[in-house]
């Protein structure tokens, strides 16, 4: 399996990074996508996935969290970084007006900057939209054409903005956020709705713990471990072959960035 989203740049692995990524390897996660969330992150991503060379690579970008602090100069660092060949996709970029830590203007600015950068560098898109959709789905449906693959990766929004990133021949990352009964089971309907072919699978750790999980987690961090927990929750309510939903979530991560 692949988790297409891990944020092991996260301070909260500093301290057993080796044992996170070696017991997720023995659950039988045998990739990681680690998520670059500013330039600095971004570089770290980087760096990470040259010293787990056998295993992991990275996206570089500004999460509308940090757009805010999207220039020329952040711009230039995040382009450098997308030539190095452990970089596989741009990102993580888009619009969060959940919780509108960054200015919507400058979201904005910086999703259709992110854009430009894959369009030049022909690299996958990974993709953040929280309560955002409306102006997010027209940003993107302008570019679609000059894109190469695009993942809207921890989907949670509704059956409409699913059937809008489908039309625009999107992949969808589903989380654990699927196994929680307060706010996910929603996603339970619309998973089924997801070709094969368009399914991808992520922990989004340390962040979104399966809330399923027994016996429970002694802390509340999410780890790439986790990642098979998941698979199986979505092949139990899909009621499909647990090993072939592994299989085809993980031949779609390898097709969508190329490794």
């Amino acid at each position: 399996m692949i988790d297409i989203g891990a944020n092991l740049t996260h301070d909260s692995f500093d301290k057993d990074r080796d044992e996170v990524i070696n017991e997720a390897r023995k659950a039988g996660v045998e990739a990681f996508i680690i998520t670059g969330s500013d330039a600095a992150c971004s570089e770290k991503a980087r760096n990470l996935a040259h010293e787990y060379a056998d295993c992991c690579y990275a996206t570089a970008g500004i999460h509308p969290h940090h757009a805010a602090d999207c220039n020329g100069e952040t711009l230039d660092q995040i382009q450098t970084l997308l030539a190095d060949e452990k970089v596989v996709a741009v990102g993580e970029t888009g619009l969060d007006y959940f919780r509108d830590f960054s200015p919507r203007e400058a979201q904005l600015f910086s999703f259709e900057q992110h854009i430009r950068l894959a369009i030049e560098s022909g690299l996958p898109m990974f993709l953040h939209q929280r309560d955002a959709h409306r102006d997010f789905g027209p940003v993107l449906k302008a570019h679609r054409d000059e894109l190469a693959n695009v993942v809207v990766h921890c989907f949670t929004d509704n059956q409409q903005a699913l059937y809008d990133y489908l039309d625009l021949d999107c992949y969808i990352g589903i989380t654990g956020w699927i196994c929680d009964e307060r706010r996910g089971q929603h996603l339970l309907e619309l998973v089924s709705q997801i070709p094969e072919n368009r399914l991808l699978i992520e922990t989004d750790s340390p962040y979104l713990m399966p809330r399923t999980l027994r016996p429970k987690p002694k802390t509340r961090r999410n780890e790439p471990r986790f990642l098979p927990h998941i698979a199986a929750f979505i092949a139990e309510h899909l009621d499909r072959d647990l090993a072939t939903l592994q299989a085809t979530t993980t031949a779609n991560s390898k097709n969508f960035f190329h490794i």
